[in-house]
């Protein structure tokens, strides 16, 4: 009896009930947005965040100094699929070359994982883009979830966690977490910015993305205990 509890007690640790937590909000928030994205209508929720960031009265013209559209774009950017296959396809060469194959791996699949996730997610709901306001930028795919709120978080989280394994000292590695997720809320913020989704879309995006990094981490922290993938690559 003793030993099992001690077991139970070393799996349920901090690090992995909040990665529980994470993922249940994550699912339950994502389901009830479906919930929006298959309204017939858009929701007073949607329009009146998107209807936000544009001048009252004036859906083709963005609220801000001239600069902050460029700005925004220049974020965006951040989160398009060029970019992030772009660092995906650096550090999975890097963490071959050092022979550090598990991690590669683990990248591997969390972010193409993620890639065939959203394109499911998006052909099966099916949700047009915003035509509330006009468009900044150019996209033909379809609306929901956001891709780039949910590719960053994938991406960039996994970064973060693969980096934090690297690091010494609880706050070097709180930054670099807390900096993955700066940038995840960035980029998914220029999407509601340049018009091209919805409020709910990203919402969606963060919570799909959040709990697909947070599945496989928990995933990759299993096989390291039962020694499948070595810790000490």
């Amino acid at each position: 009896m003793k030993t099992a509890t001690r077991a139970l007690s070393n799996w349920i640790e901090f690090p992995a009930l909040l990665a529980g937590l994470v993922i249940a909000g994550g699912l339950w928030g994502f389901v009830e947005l479906v919930e929006l994205a298959r309204a017939t209508t858009p929701h007073t929720f949607d329009t009146e965040i998107l209807l936000a960031f544009r001048e009252p009265g004036q859906p083709n013209n963005p609220i801000g100094p001239p600069w902050l559209e460029g700005a925004m774009r220049d974020v965006t950017s951040l989160g398009s699929a060029s970019v992030l296959v772009l660092i995906t396809a650096a550090v999975i060469i890097y963490l071959l070359l050092v022979r550090r194959w598990g991690m590669a791996l683990f990248m591997f699949v969390a972010v193409a994982g993620g890639q065939v996730l959203s394109s499911l997610l998006k052909v099966g709901i099916d949700r047009p883009r915003p035509e509330l306001v006009s468009h900044l930028v150019t996209e033909t795919s379809l609306s929901f979830p956001s891709g780039h709120a949910m590719l960053s978080a994938v991406t960039y989280l996994t970064l973060g966690s693969l980096a934090a394994r690297f690091l010494h000292g609880r706050t070097t590695k709180i930054y670099v977490l807390s900096l993955a997720v700066l940038t995840t809320v960035l980029v998914g913020v220029s999407r509601i910015y340049l018009g091209v989704h919805w409020p709910s879309d990203v919402l969606a995006g963060w919570c799909a993305g959040f709990t697909w990094a947070m599945l496989c981490w928990l995933v990759a922290r299993a096989l390291q205990r039962r020694k499948v993938v070595d810790n000490s690559e």
